[in-house]
């Protein structure tokens, strides 16, 4: 019998930024690096990459890049759906799909950020449902500081990592 519990989590974080500027941080490639990635790649259907500053559409690919790894370290997807103004949807880590929603409510921009269809693992170590979200919780802690005025919180020295490996 299958814990459909460790299978999908939800996560809501609150920004003093307008939906747009949270919306951008997600969509476009430029966005993405100034908060969660050390680069993002996405590729258009004609295999275009897209600019920096260029919005993702649906069915781009992407290969993303992260701070603390060298090249050899990359993650794979797809972008799933982009409505152009507050919902992207997205492969992410062992074939699950990740939904960014994004709305003004109460005053605030709020993200709602669900994963889902997360592959249990056998070994607890791998355990994708806690290294995601926990990542995502500090990542979404991250963008929160940027975007309202505070500093990077990412660790983009390699040195520090390599000697804990």
């Amino acid at each position: 019998m299958t814990d459909n519990r460790w299978t999908t989590f939800k996560l809501t974080a609150s920004f003093d930024t307008g939906v747009r500027n949270i919306y951008e941080a997600w969509a476009t490639p430029a966005g993405l690096e100034s908060w969660f990635l050390r680069r993002a790649e996405f590729c258009a259907i004609a295999g275009r990459q897209r600019a920096p500053h260029e919005f993702i559409s649906k069915e781009d690919t992407y290969t993303w890049y992260w701070h603390g790894y060298d090249d050899n370290t990359v993650e794979y997807g797809q972008v799933l759906e982009n409505n152009g103004a507050d919902l992207i949807k997205f492969t992410f880590s062992g074939k699950s799909i990740v939904t960014v929603d994004i709305q003004n409510k109460y005053g605030q921009t709020l993200i709602e950020l669900t994963q889902e269809n997360i592959p249990q693992e056998e070994d607890p170590t791998r355990n994708l449902y806690v290294q995601c979200q926990i990542g995502w919780t500090f990542y979404l802690a991250n963008l929160k500081s940027i975007v309202e005025g505070g500093k990077d919180l990412r660790n983009k020295r390699v040195d520090l990592f390599t000697s804990f490996k």
